[in-house]
């Protein structure tokens, strides 16, 4: 093992949540296709720079843990640090016992308190902007070495909200503890990243700001690891933000709204067991019992939620407003 690789355990464990997210993914997209939920989008082509973003999380609730404000391509992430496939579907089949929304929200739209997780919403980039309070906070804190994580897409650094972001965090002497990723999967819907931005790499919007910056291959996942473990750090320990922009690939389309179907992109996951196989880290029948065990377990699972309730009206108002769950809004 050599300084720029992982041990082989983590590489291993990377690897197999990896498998986790896409065959979590993949049956969301064959649910949406069977007609038994309204609309998908996700993350699948993501899993390398994802995973070990939630592997290197300082998971819990409270301002001596992480913050992260996510976008709706961020399972493999919130997979990495527990969330299980039953959550996942139940937020997709929009059931009562969805822990996010009580199922009155899109699939991969999560809310995870306990984890600092605050609302993923479908404006585009808007975490950008709502990032930047709780940096302020966590700056202020006395002895905190805890973070904020922001991520996006590559067409919403359009948006107003991200150049607020780099605005907001780097203003002299008062810069915030923010890692701002932007995942760039080189597509805004149904336009091409080449037709819409003149600079060579997202991260160098950070250079005018004086904000540490760089690109990665975020289809490797030992370059994404060993990246976001150094920058996350470096934040730590000098409380200033870093922009980091990761190139992946989207392999299902932009969502069940473009047909949700497979494009020829570079698998993640393919090009890493290609690189164990080669090392003799795993073998070809190890991975197709790793496949075939998530693909047994998702289809039980889907079984299990599609019997469990969904919502009730008189709960239509739960989860839009704090401690709210017990309120009678007919009275209003």
């Amino acid at each position: 093992m050599t300084q720029n690789s992982l041990s082989k355990d983590l590489l291993l464990k990377i690897h197999n949540l990896m498998v986790k997210a896409r065959v979590t993914e993949e049956r969301l997209i064959h649910i949406y296709k069977q007609g038994l939920g309204y609309f998908w989008i996700g993350g699948p082509g993501e899993e390398a720079f994802a995973i070990p973003l939630g592997l290197l999380i300082n998971k819990g609730q409270g301002l001596n843990h992480d913050w992260l404000y996510l976008h709706y391509r961020s399972l493999p992430t919130l997979i990495a640090m527990g969330l299980s496939m039953k959550e996942a579907f139940r937020a997709m089949f929009n059931k009562a016992t969805d822990t996010s929304s009580g199922g009155r929200n899109f699939a991969n739209h999560y809310c995870i308190p306990k984890w600092n997780v605050p609302p993923i919403t479908s404006v585009i980039e808007n975490q950008y902007s709502m990032s930047i309070g709780t940096a302020h906070v966590l700056k202020k804190a006395p002895d905190n070495q805890s973070l904020v994580v922001v991520t996006g897409g590559d067409a919403g650094t359009h948006e107003g909200d991200f150049a607020t972001c780099l605005i907001w965090s780097s203003r002299p002497g008062k810069e915030l503890p923010l890692l701002i990723t932007v995942q760039n999967n080189a597509w805004g819907i149904s336009t091409s990243y080449s037709s819409q931005h003149s600079e060579q790499h997202i991260s160098q919007r950070g250079e005018p700001f004086n904000i540490k910056n760089l690109s990665i291959n975020g289809n490797d996942p030992e370059e994404s690891y060993l990246a976001l473990k150094e920058q996350m750090a470096w934040i730590r320990k000098h409380r200033k933000p870093v922009l980091l922009e990761a190139r992946v690939s989207r392999l299902y389309g932009h969502s069940s709204a473009s047909g949700a179907n497979y494009m020829e992109e570079e698998c993640c996951i393919k090009t890493l067991e290609k690189k164990l196989k080669s090392e003799k880290l795993l073998k070809e029948k190890d991975i197709k019992d790793i496949w075939g065990s998530y693909r047994e377990e998702a289809k039980k699972v889907q079984k299990e939620v599609m019997e469990e309730s969904d919502p009730d009206g008189n709960t239509i108002w739960n989860h839009i407003y704090a401690n709210n769950e017990n309120a009678d809004w007919r009275k209003f």
